[in-house]
């Protein structure tokens, strides 16, 4: 057996409709609804299903708890413009850019959190300036 990619993950949030926000207006994701109302939020080729916490479908995971994903995003967008983007959405950069090492080697990385206090890395694999 050999996989290949992750197609899709679960986030389990407080507000469904405040985390469509934030991740289509502050990231630009594209909202999608599916099986009888479920929510997610789709970019690229992968999405992010979303769970409202109390009411999560079976099978879950075994504790599913807002605020406890941790994500590395990847962008093409330069980060300057991605920090001006997120400046103009009202979302703080907590860390960065910083240097990381991603499944592809070297990048760059912002880290903002959404509503549910999840910590979402911004990386590029671009060569860009890091905070001094």
């Amino acid at each position: 057996m050999r996989i290949q990619r992750i197609d899709h993950l679960v986030l389990t949030v407080a507000d469904l409709d405040r985390t469509v926000d934030f991740y289509t207006r502050g990231l630009g994701m594209r909202a999608e609804a599916f099986d009888e109302g479920r929510r997610a939020l789709a970019f690229g080729g992968q999405k992010i299903n979303l769970y409202a916490s109390g009411h999560e479908p079976d099978p879950k995971a075994g504790r599913p708890t807002p605020g406890s994903g941790d994500l590395c995003l990847v962008t093409d967008t330069p980060l300057t413009e991605v920090q001006e983007h997120l400046r103009g959405a009202g979302i703080a950069v907590e860390a960065g850019p910083i240097r990381r090492t991603g499944a592809m080697g070297p990048m760059t990385s912002l880290y903002v959190r959404d509503p549910d206090d999840n910590l979402i890395e911004i990386a590029s694999y671009r060569r860009e300036p890091v905070a001094g």
